[in-house]
């Protein structure tokens, strides 16, 4: 791609950046809520210098990836035991159709009860949201292999155990590995929601002081810095899903 077309996607976000900044300084808005472009660049800069943003960075991916991980791996091992056992599908479907549309959020009382403020509380919902897309897509990916894999498992006599880690896994992976994308993306989103809402902690407790302390330009630096971790956070998995499984993560993406 040549350096003219690498810029081209640029280009609209920027106009409209300058654009607002103009509007802003020409009709001398005062809000509460609104800030210029180049105030929330300074108090990106000085949120990033004085280390008040990368300490709740931490804490934020902290609770996601912890999340992400406990979540994934519940999604993981019930979505081969799906995908493997139509029985065990049938048997689960009004179950899992029952709990998986109630938002993560809903959970918050519940879980500040059991658990208190802290990380133990953001994790677990960080978790229950994570289950699902990991769990949807395992199932999908096993339930897909091709029958001729199981046959050769069963021709060979593996066992249960080895089926699934030399057979099922390795064929349904990059698709998984798909589920795990997704994953990511609302790990960090409830994280972030469960900050705002209830848990002082985080980036989403940053927004939430900065806006108490009638800081727009603050608030919105937290908001441009979240959505440039979540796009860091995605370039880095899609291209380790690129690296890992070549075509055949572009074959799991249209799948």
């Amino acid at each position: 791609m040549s350096m003219p077309e690498r810029i081209k996607p640029v280009l609209l976000p920027l106009a409209t950046l300058l654009a607002f900044e103009a509007w802003m300084r020409l009709a001398a808005v005062q809000s509460d809520s609104l800030a210029p472009p180049s105030a929330i660049a300074l108090a990106l800069v000085g949120a990033l210098t004085d280390g008040s943003l990368l300490t709740a960075t931490r804490d934020t991916l902290a609770s996601a990836f912890a999340g992400l991980v406990l979540g994934g791996a519940i999604g993981l091992v019930l979505g081969i035991a799906l995908g493997l056992s139509q029985i065990f599908d049938r048997l689960m479907e009004v179950t899992i159709e029952a709990i998986r549309p109630i938002p993560s959020v809903a959970l918050l009382p519940i879980a500040l009860i059991a658990l208190g403020f802290g990380y133990r509380m953001e994790i677990a919902i960080v978790a229950f949201a994570c289950v699902w897309p990991v769990l949807i897509v395992t199932r999908a990916a096993v339930g897909s292999i091709e029958p001729r894999l199981i046959e050769v498992a069963r021709v060979l006599r593996l066992s249960q155990l080895d089926r699934i880690s030399k057979i099922v896994i390795p064929a349904a992976l990059p698709r998984i590995f798909l589920g795990f994308r997704l994953a990511a993306g609302i790990a960090l989103i409830v994280a972030v929601t469960v900050e705002i809402a209830i848990n002082p902690l985080g980036l989403g407790a940053g927004i939430m002081i900065a806006q108490q302390a009638l800081r727009p330009d603050l608030m919105l630096a937290y908001l441009v810095w979240i959505g440039v971790t979540g796009f860091v956070l995605n370039a880095a998995l899609m291209a380790a899903q690129r690296g890992l499984f070549g075509r055949a993560a572009a074959a799991g993406e249209q799948a």
